[in-house]
């Protein structure tokens, strides 16, 4: 870690937004340093409904750049990041009480229509009577629409971003939080705490970019000293993991009597995902924790819908995350925009500051070019953009894709269990070979903790993914959690302890 230097950009939160700013700064050419102070990705970015996507219920607020945007993106990202991010189906069941026909019909068509599609299929009328869809939905829903979106892994996207910007230059410090910015003249000059140790340090910038999420207001406020603003509406959004309620490749988009609409996704093989709420809070401390009240509400719209009721009792994890959306006056949190804002202070006098409102996982990356072409006039030698063709570490598979990772990794690594190859296949994509190593057969690869994990792995992800403690391995670098025992999480916690003092 070096601090010495005079940093072009210095990136404050290490969510989506801030490692694709990062990432595409360090591209450019720019010197770049990232703090963060927790795990990378660890609060916002890896609560989210894993999908990338146009956002088809925006077209009723009429945010045609949005979705345009959101859906070039799905093209942009599935060939970046082919092993994080995969084609989904989706089925919207027509309720003859809610949204009428021709609506829908409409909102497909321009969701067909307002970019181009390259790899997905289009939209569809679907009869429940002669698809498999209709045997776990309710006898009275005969009718559903079909189109196509993307899921994600959306911890391991902002990892591969933070680790291409390591790549390429960037200094990224995850567990460092920034407690004061100062303008002197035309620099920043910083005070990082490693949150760890508690050890302070001081870093110079000549930007400074605030990417904080739902701290973004706070960091301005506070660390900057600057006037009370009030530019954010701070939504949490919740979700439910079930065993699997329909066995099929497609998820399902519901609508609900309340005008919202949630999401049931195929999740790890064995599960379904299910969310999310819209529950506007007043304080961050209050959005990282799902309610009971939340629950009911998901497990109500299942069984609106579907002939298998579930409850609280049948949920096997919970999530919630902080939504940091831009202020536009809207008064029902489901209906405030989406989209990004950025503001920027470049004082005559004094060094830029930019901040960052709202955006969405699926537009981080044209959110980062926003960003530097904003801060273009600010920063000397900045080279062109150059992330929509680029893949992300692991991303170049080919055109074979991850089906053709998989068999390449069964030729070369044929006596190695077939799931534990495919697990690191999709998460490491291109990586693989890195994280297996010298290894030639299970055994090789040290203790299983579960779900395809190894101690072989673990190792990969503390000294490569900056991984330190056991929910950044098991929740968010994967998800190893949902099918671990406690004598596994703590065979877990001692490995890495091991592994840390070896590492000191």
């Amino acid at each position: 870690m070096d601090l010495t230097r005079i940093f072009d950009l210095l990136v404050v939160g290490g969510g989506i937004n801030g490692a694709g700013i990062a990432c595409d700064a360090a591209g450019r050419g720019l010197g770049v340093l990232l703090c963060e102070a927790g795990d990378i990705g660890g609060r916002t970015s890896s609560a989210s409904s894993k999908m990338i996507h146009g956002g088809l219920r925006y077209l009723e607020h009429y945010e045609f750049r949005l979705v345009r945007e959101s859906l070039a993106e799905r093209e942009v990202l599935l060939a970046k990041a082919p092993h994080l991010i995969k084609p989904l189906r989706v089925l919207l069941p027509h309720a003859h009480t809610l949204r009428p026909a021709w609506m829908i019909r409409l909102g497909l068509f321009l969701y067909d229509n307002l970019s181009r599609r390259v790899s997905l299929p289009g939209c569809q009328g679907i009869d429940l009577r002669r698809h498999a869809a209709g045997q776990v939905l309710v006898p009275d829903i005969r009718k559903a629409f079909a189109y196509s979106d993307c899921m994600a892994d959306d911890s391991r996207l902002v990892l591969a971003n933070a680790m291409a910007a390591r790549e390429l230059g960037a200094e990224i410090l995850p567990r460092h939080r920034v407690l004061h910015a100062e303008r002197r003249i035309n620099r920043w000059h910083v005070t990082i705490e490693d949150t760890n140790s508690g050890e302070t340090m001081e870093a110079v910038a000549k930007v400074l970019v605030n990417a904080a999420g739902p701290e973004v207001e706070t960091f301005l406020n506070r660390a900057t000293r600057g006037a009370d603003r009030n530019h954010v509406r701070l939504v949490k959004g919740s979700h439910i993991v079930v065993p699997r309620l329909y066995d099929g490749p497609e998820a399902f988009l519901l609508q609900n009597p309340d005008g919202r609409v949630i999401f049931v996704i195929p999740f790890e093989d064995r599960f379904s995902l299910i969310g999310t709420t819209d529950v506007p809070i007043d304080d961050v401390a209050d959005g990282w924790r799902i309610e009971g009240s939340e629950t009911e509400y998901l497990c109500e719209s299942i069984g609106r819908y579907f002939r298998q009721p579930i409850s609280a009792d049948d949920v096997v994890w919970s999530f919630a995350g902080v939504r940091p959306l831009y202020d536009d006056g809207q008064s029902d949190p489901s209906d405030v925009t989406r989209d990004y804002v950025l503001e920027l202070e470049a004082p005559e006098t004094g060094a830029p500051l930019l901040s960052v409102f709202g955006g969405k996982l699926t537009t981080y990356r044209r959110l980062a070019e926003a960003v530097l072409d904003e801060l273009a006039p600010h920063l000397t030698g900045m080279g062109e953009a150059w992330t929509a063709t680029k893949p992300l570490p692991g991303g170049d598979l080919g055109a074979e894709g991850i089906d053709g990772l998989r068999a390449e990794l069964a030729r070369e690594y044929p006596d190695m269990d077939a799931a534990i190859r495919d697990a690191v296949a999709v998460r490491h994509g291109g990586l693989a070979r890195e994280v297996l190593g010298d290894a030639r057969e299970t055994a090789d690869l040290g203790r299983q903790f579960g779900l395809g994990l190894t101690a072989r792995e673990v190792d990969y992800m503390m000294a490569r993914e900056w991984a330190e403690t056991v929910d950044d391995v098991i929740w968010r670098r994967t998800k190893a959690g949902l099918q671990m025992g406690a004598d596994d999480r703590s065979a877990l916690a001692e490995h890495m302890a091991a592994q840390a003092r070896r590492a000191a």
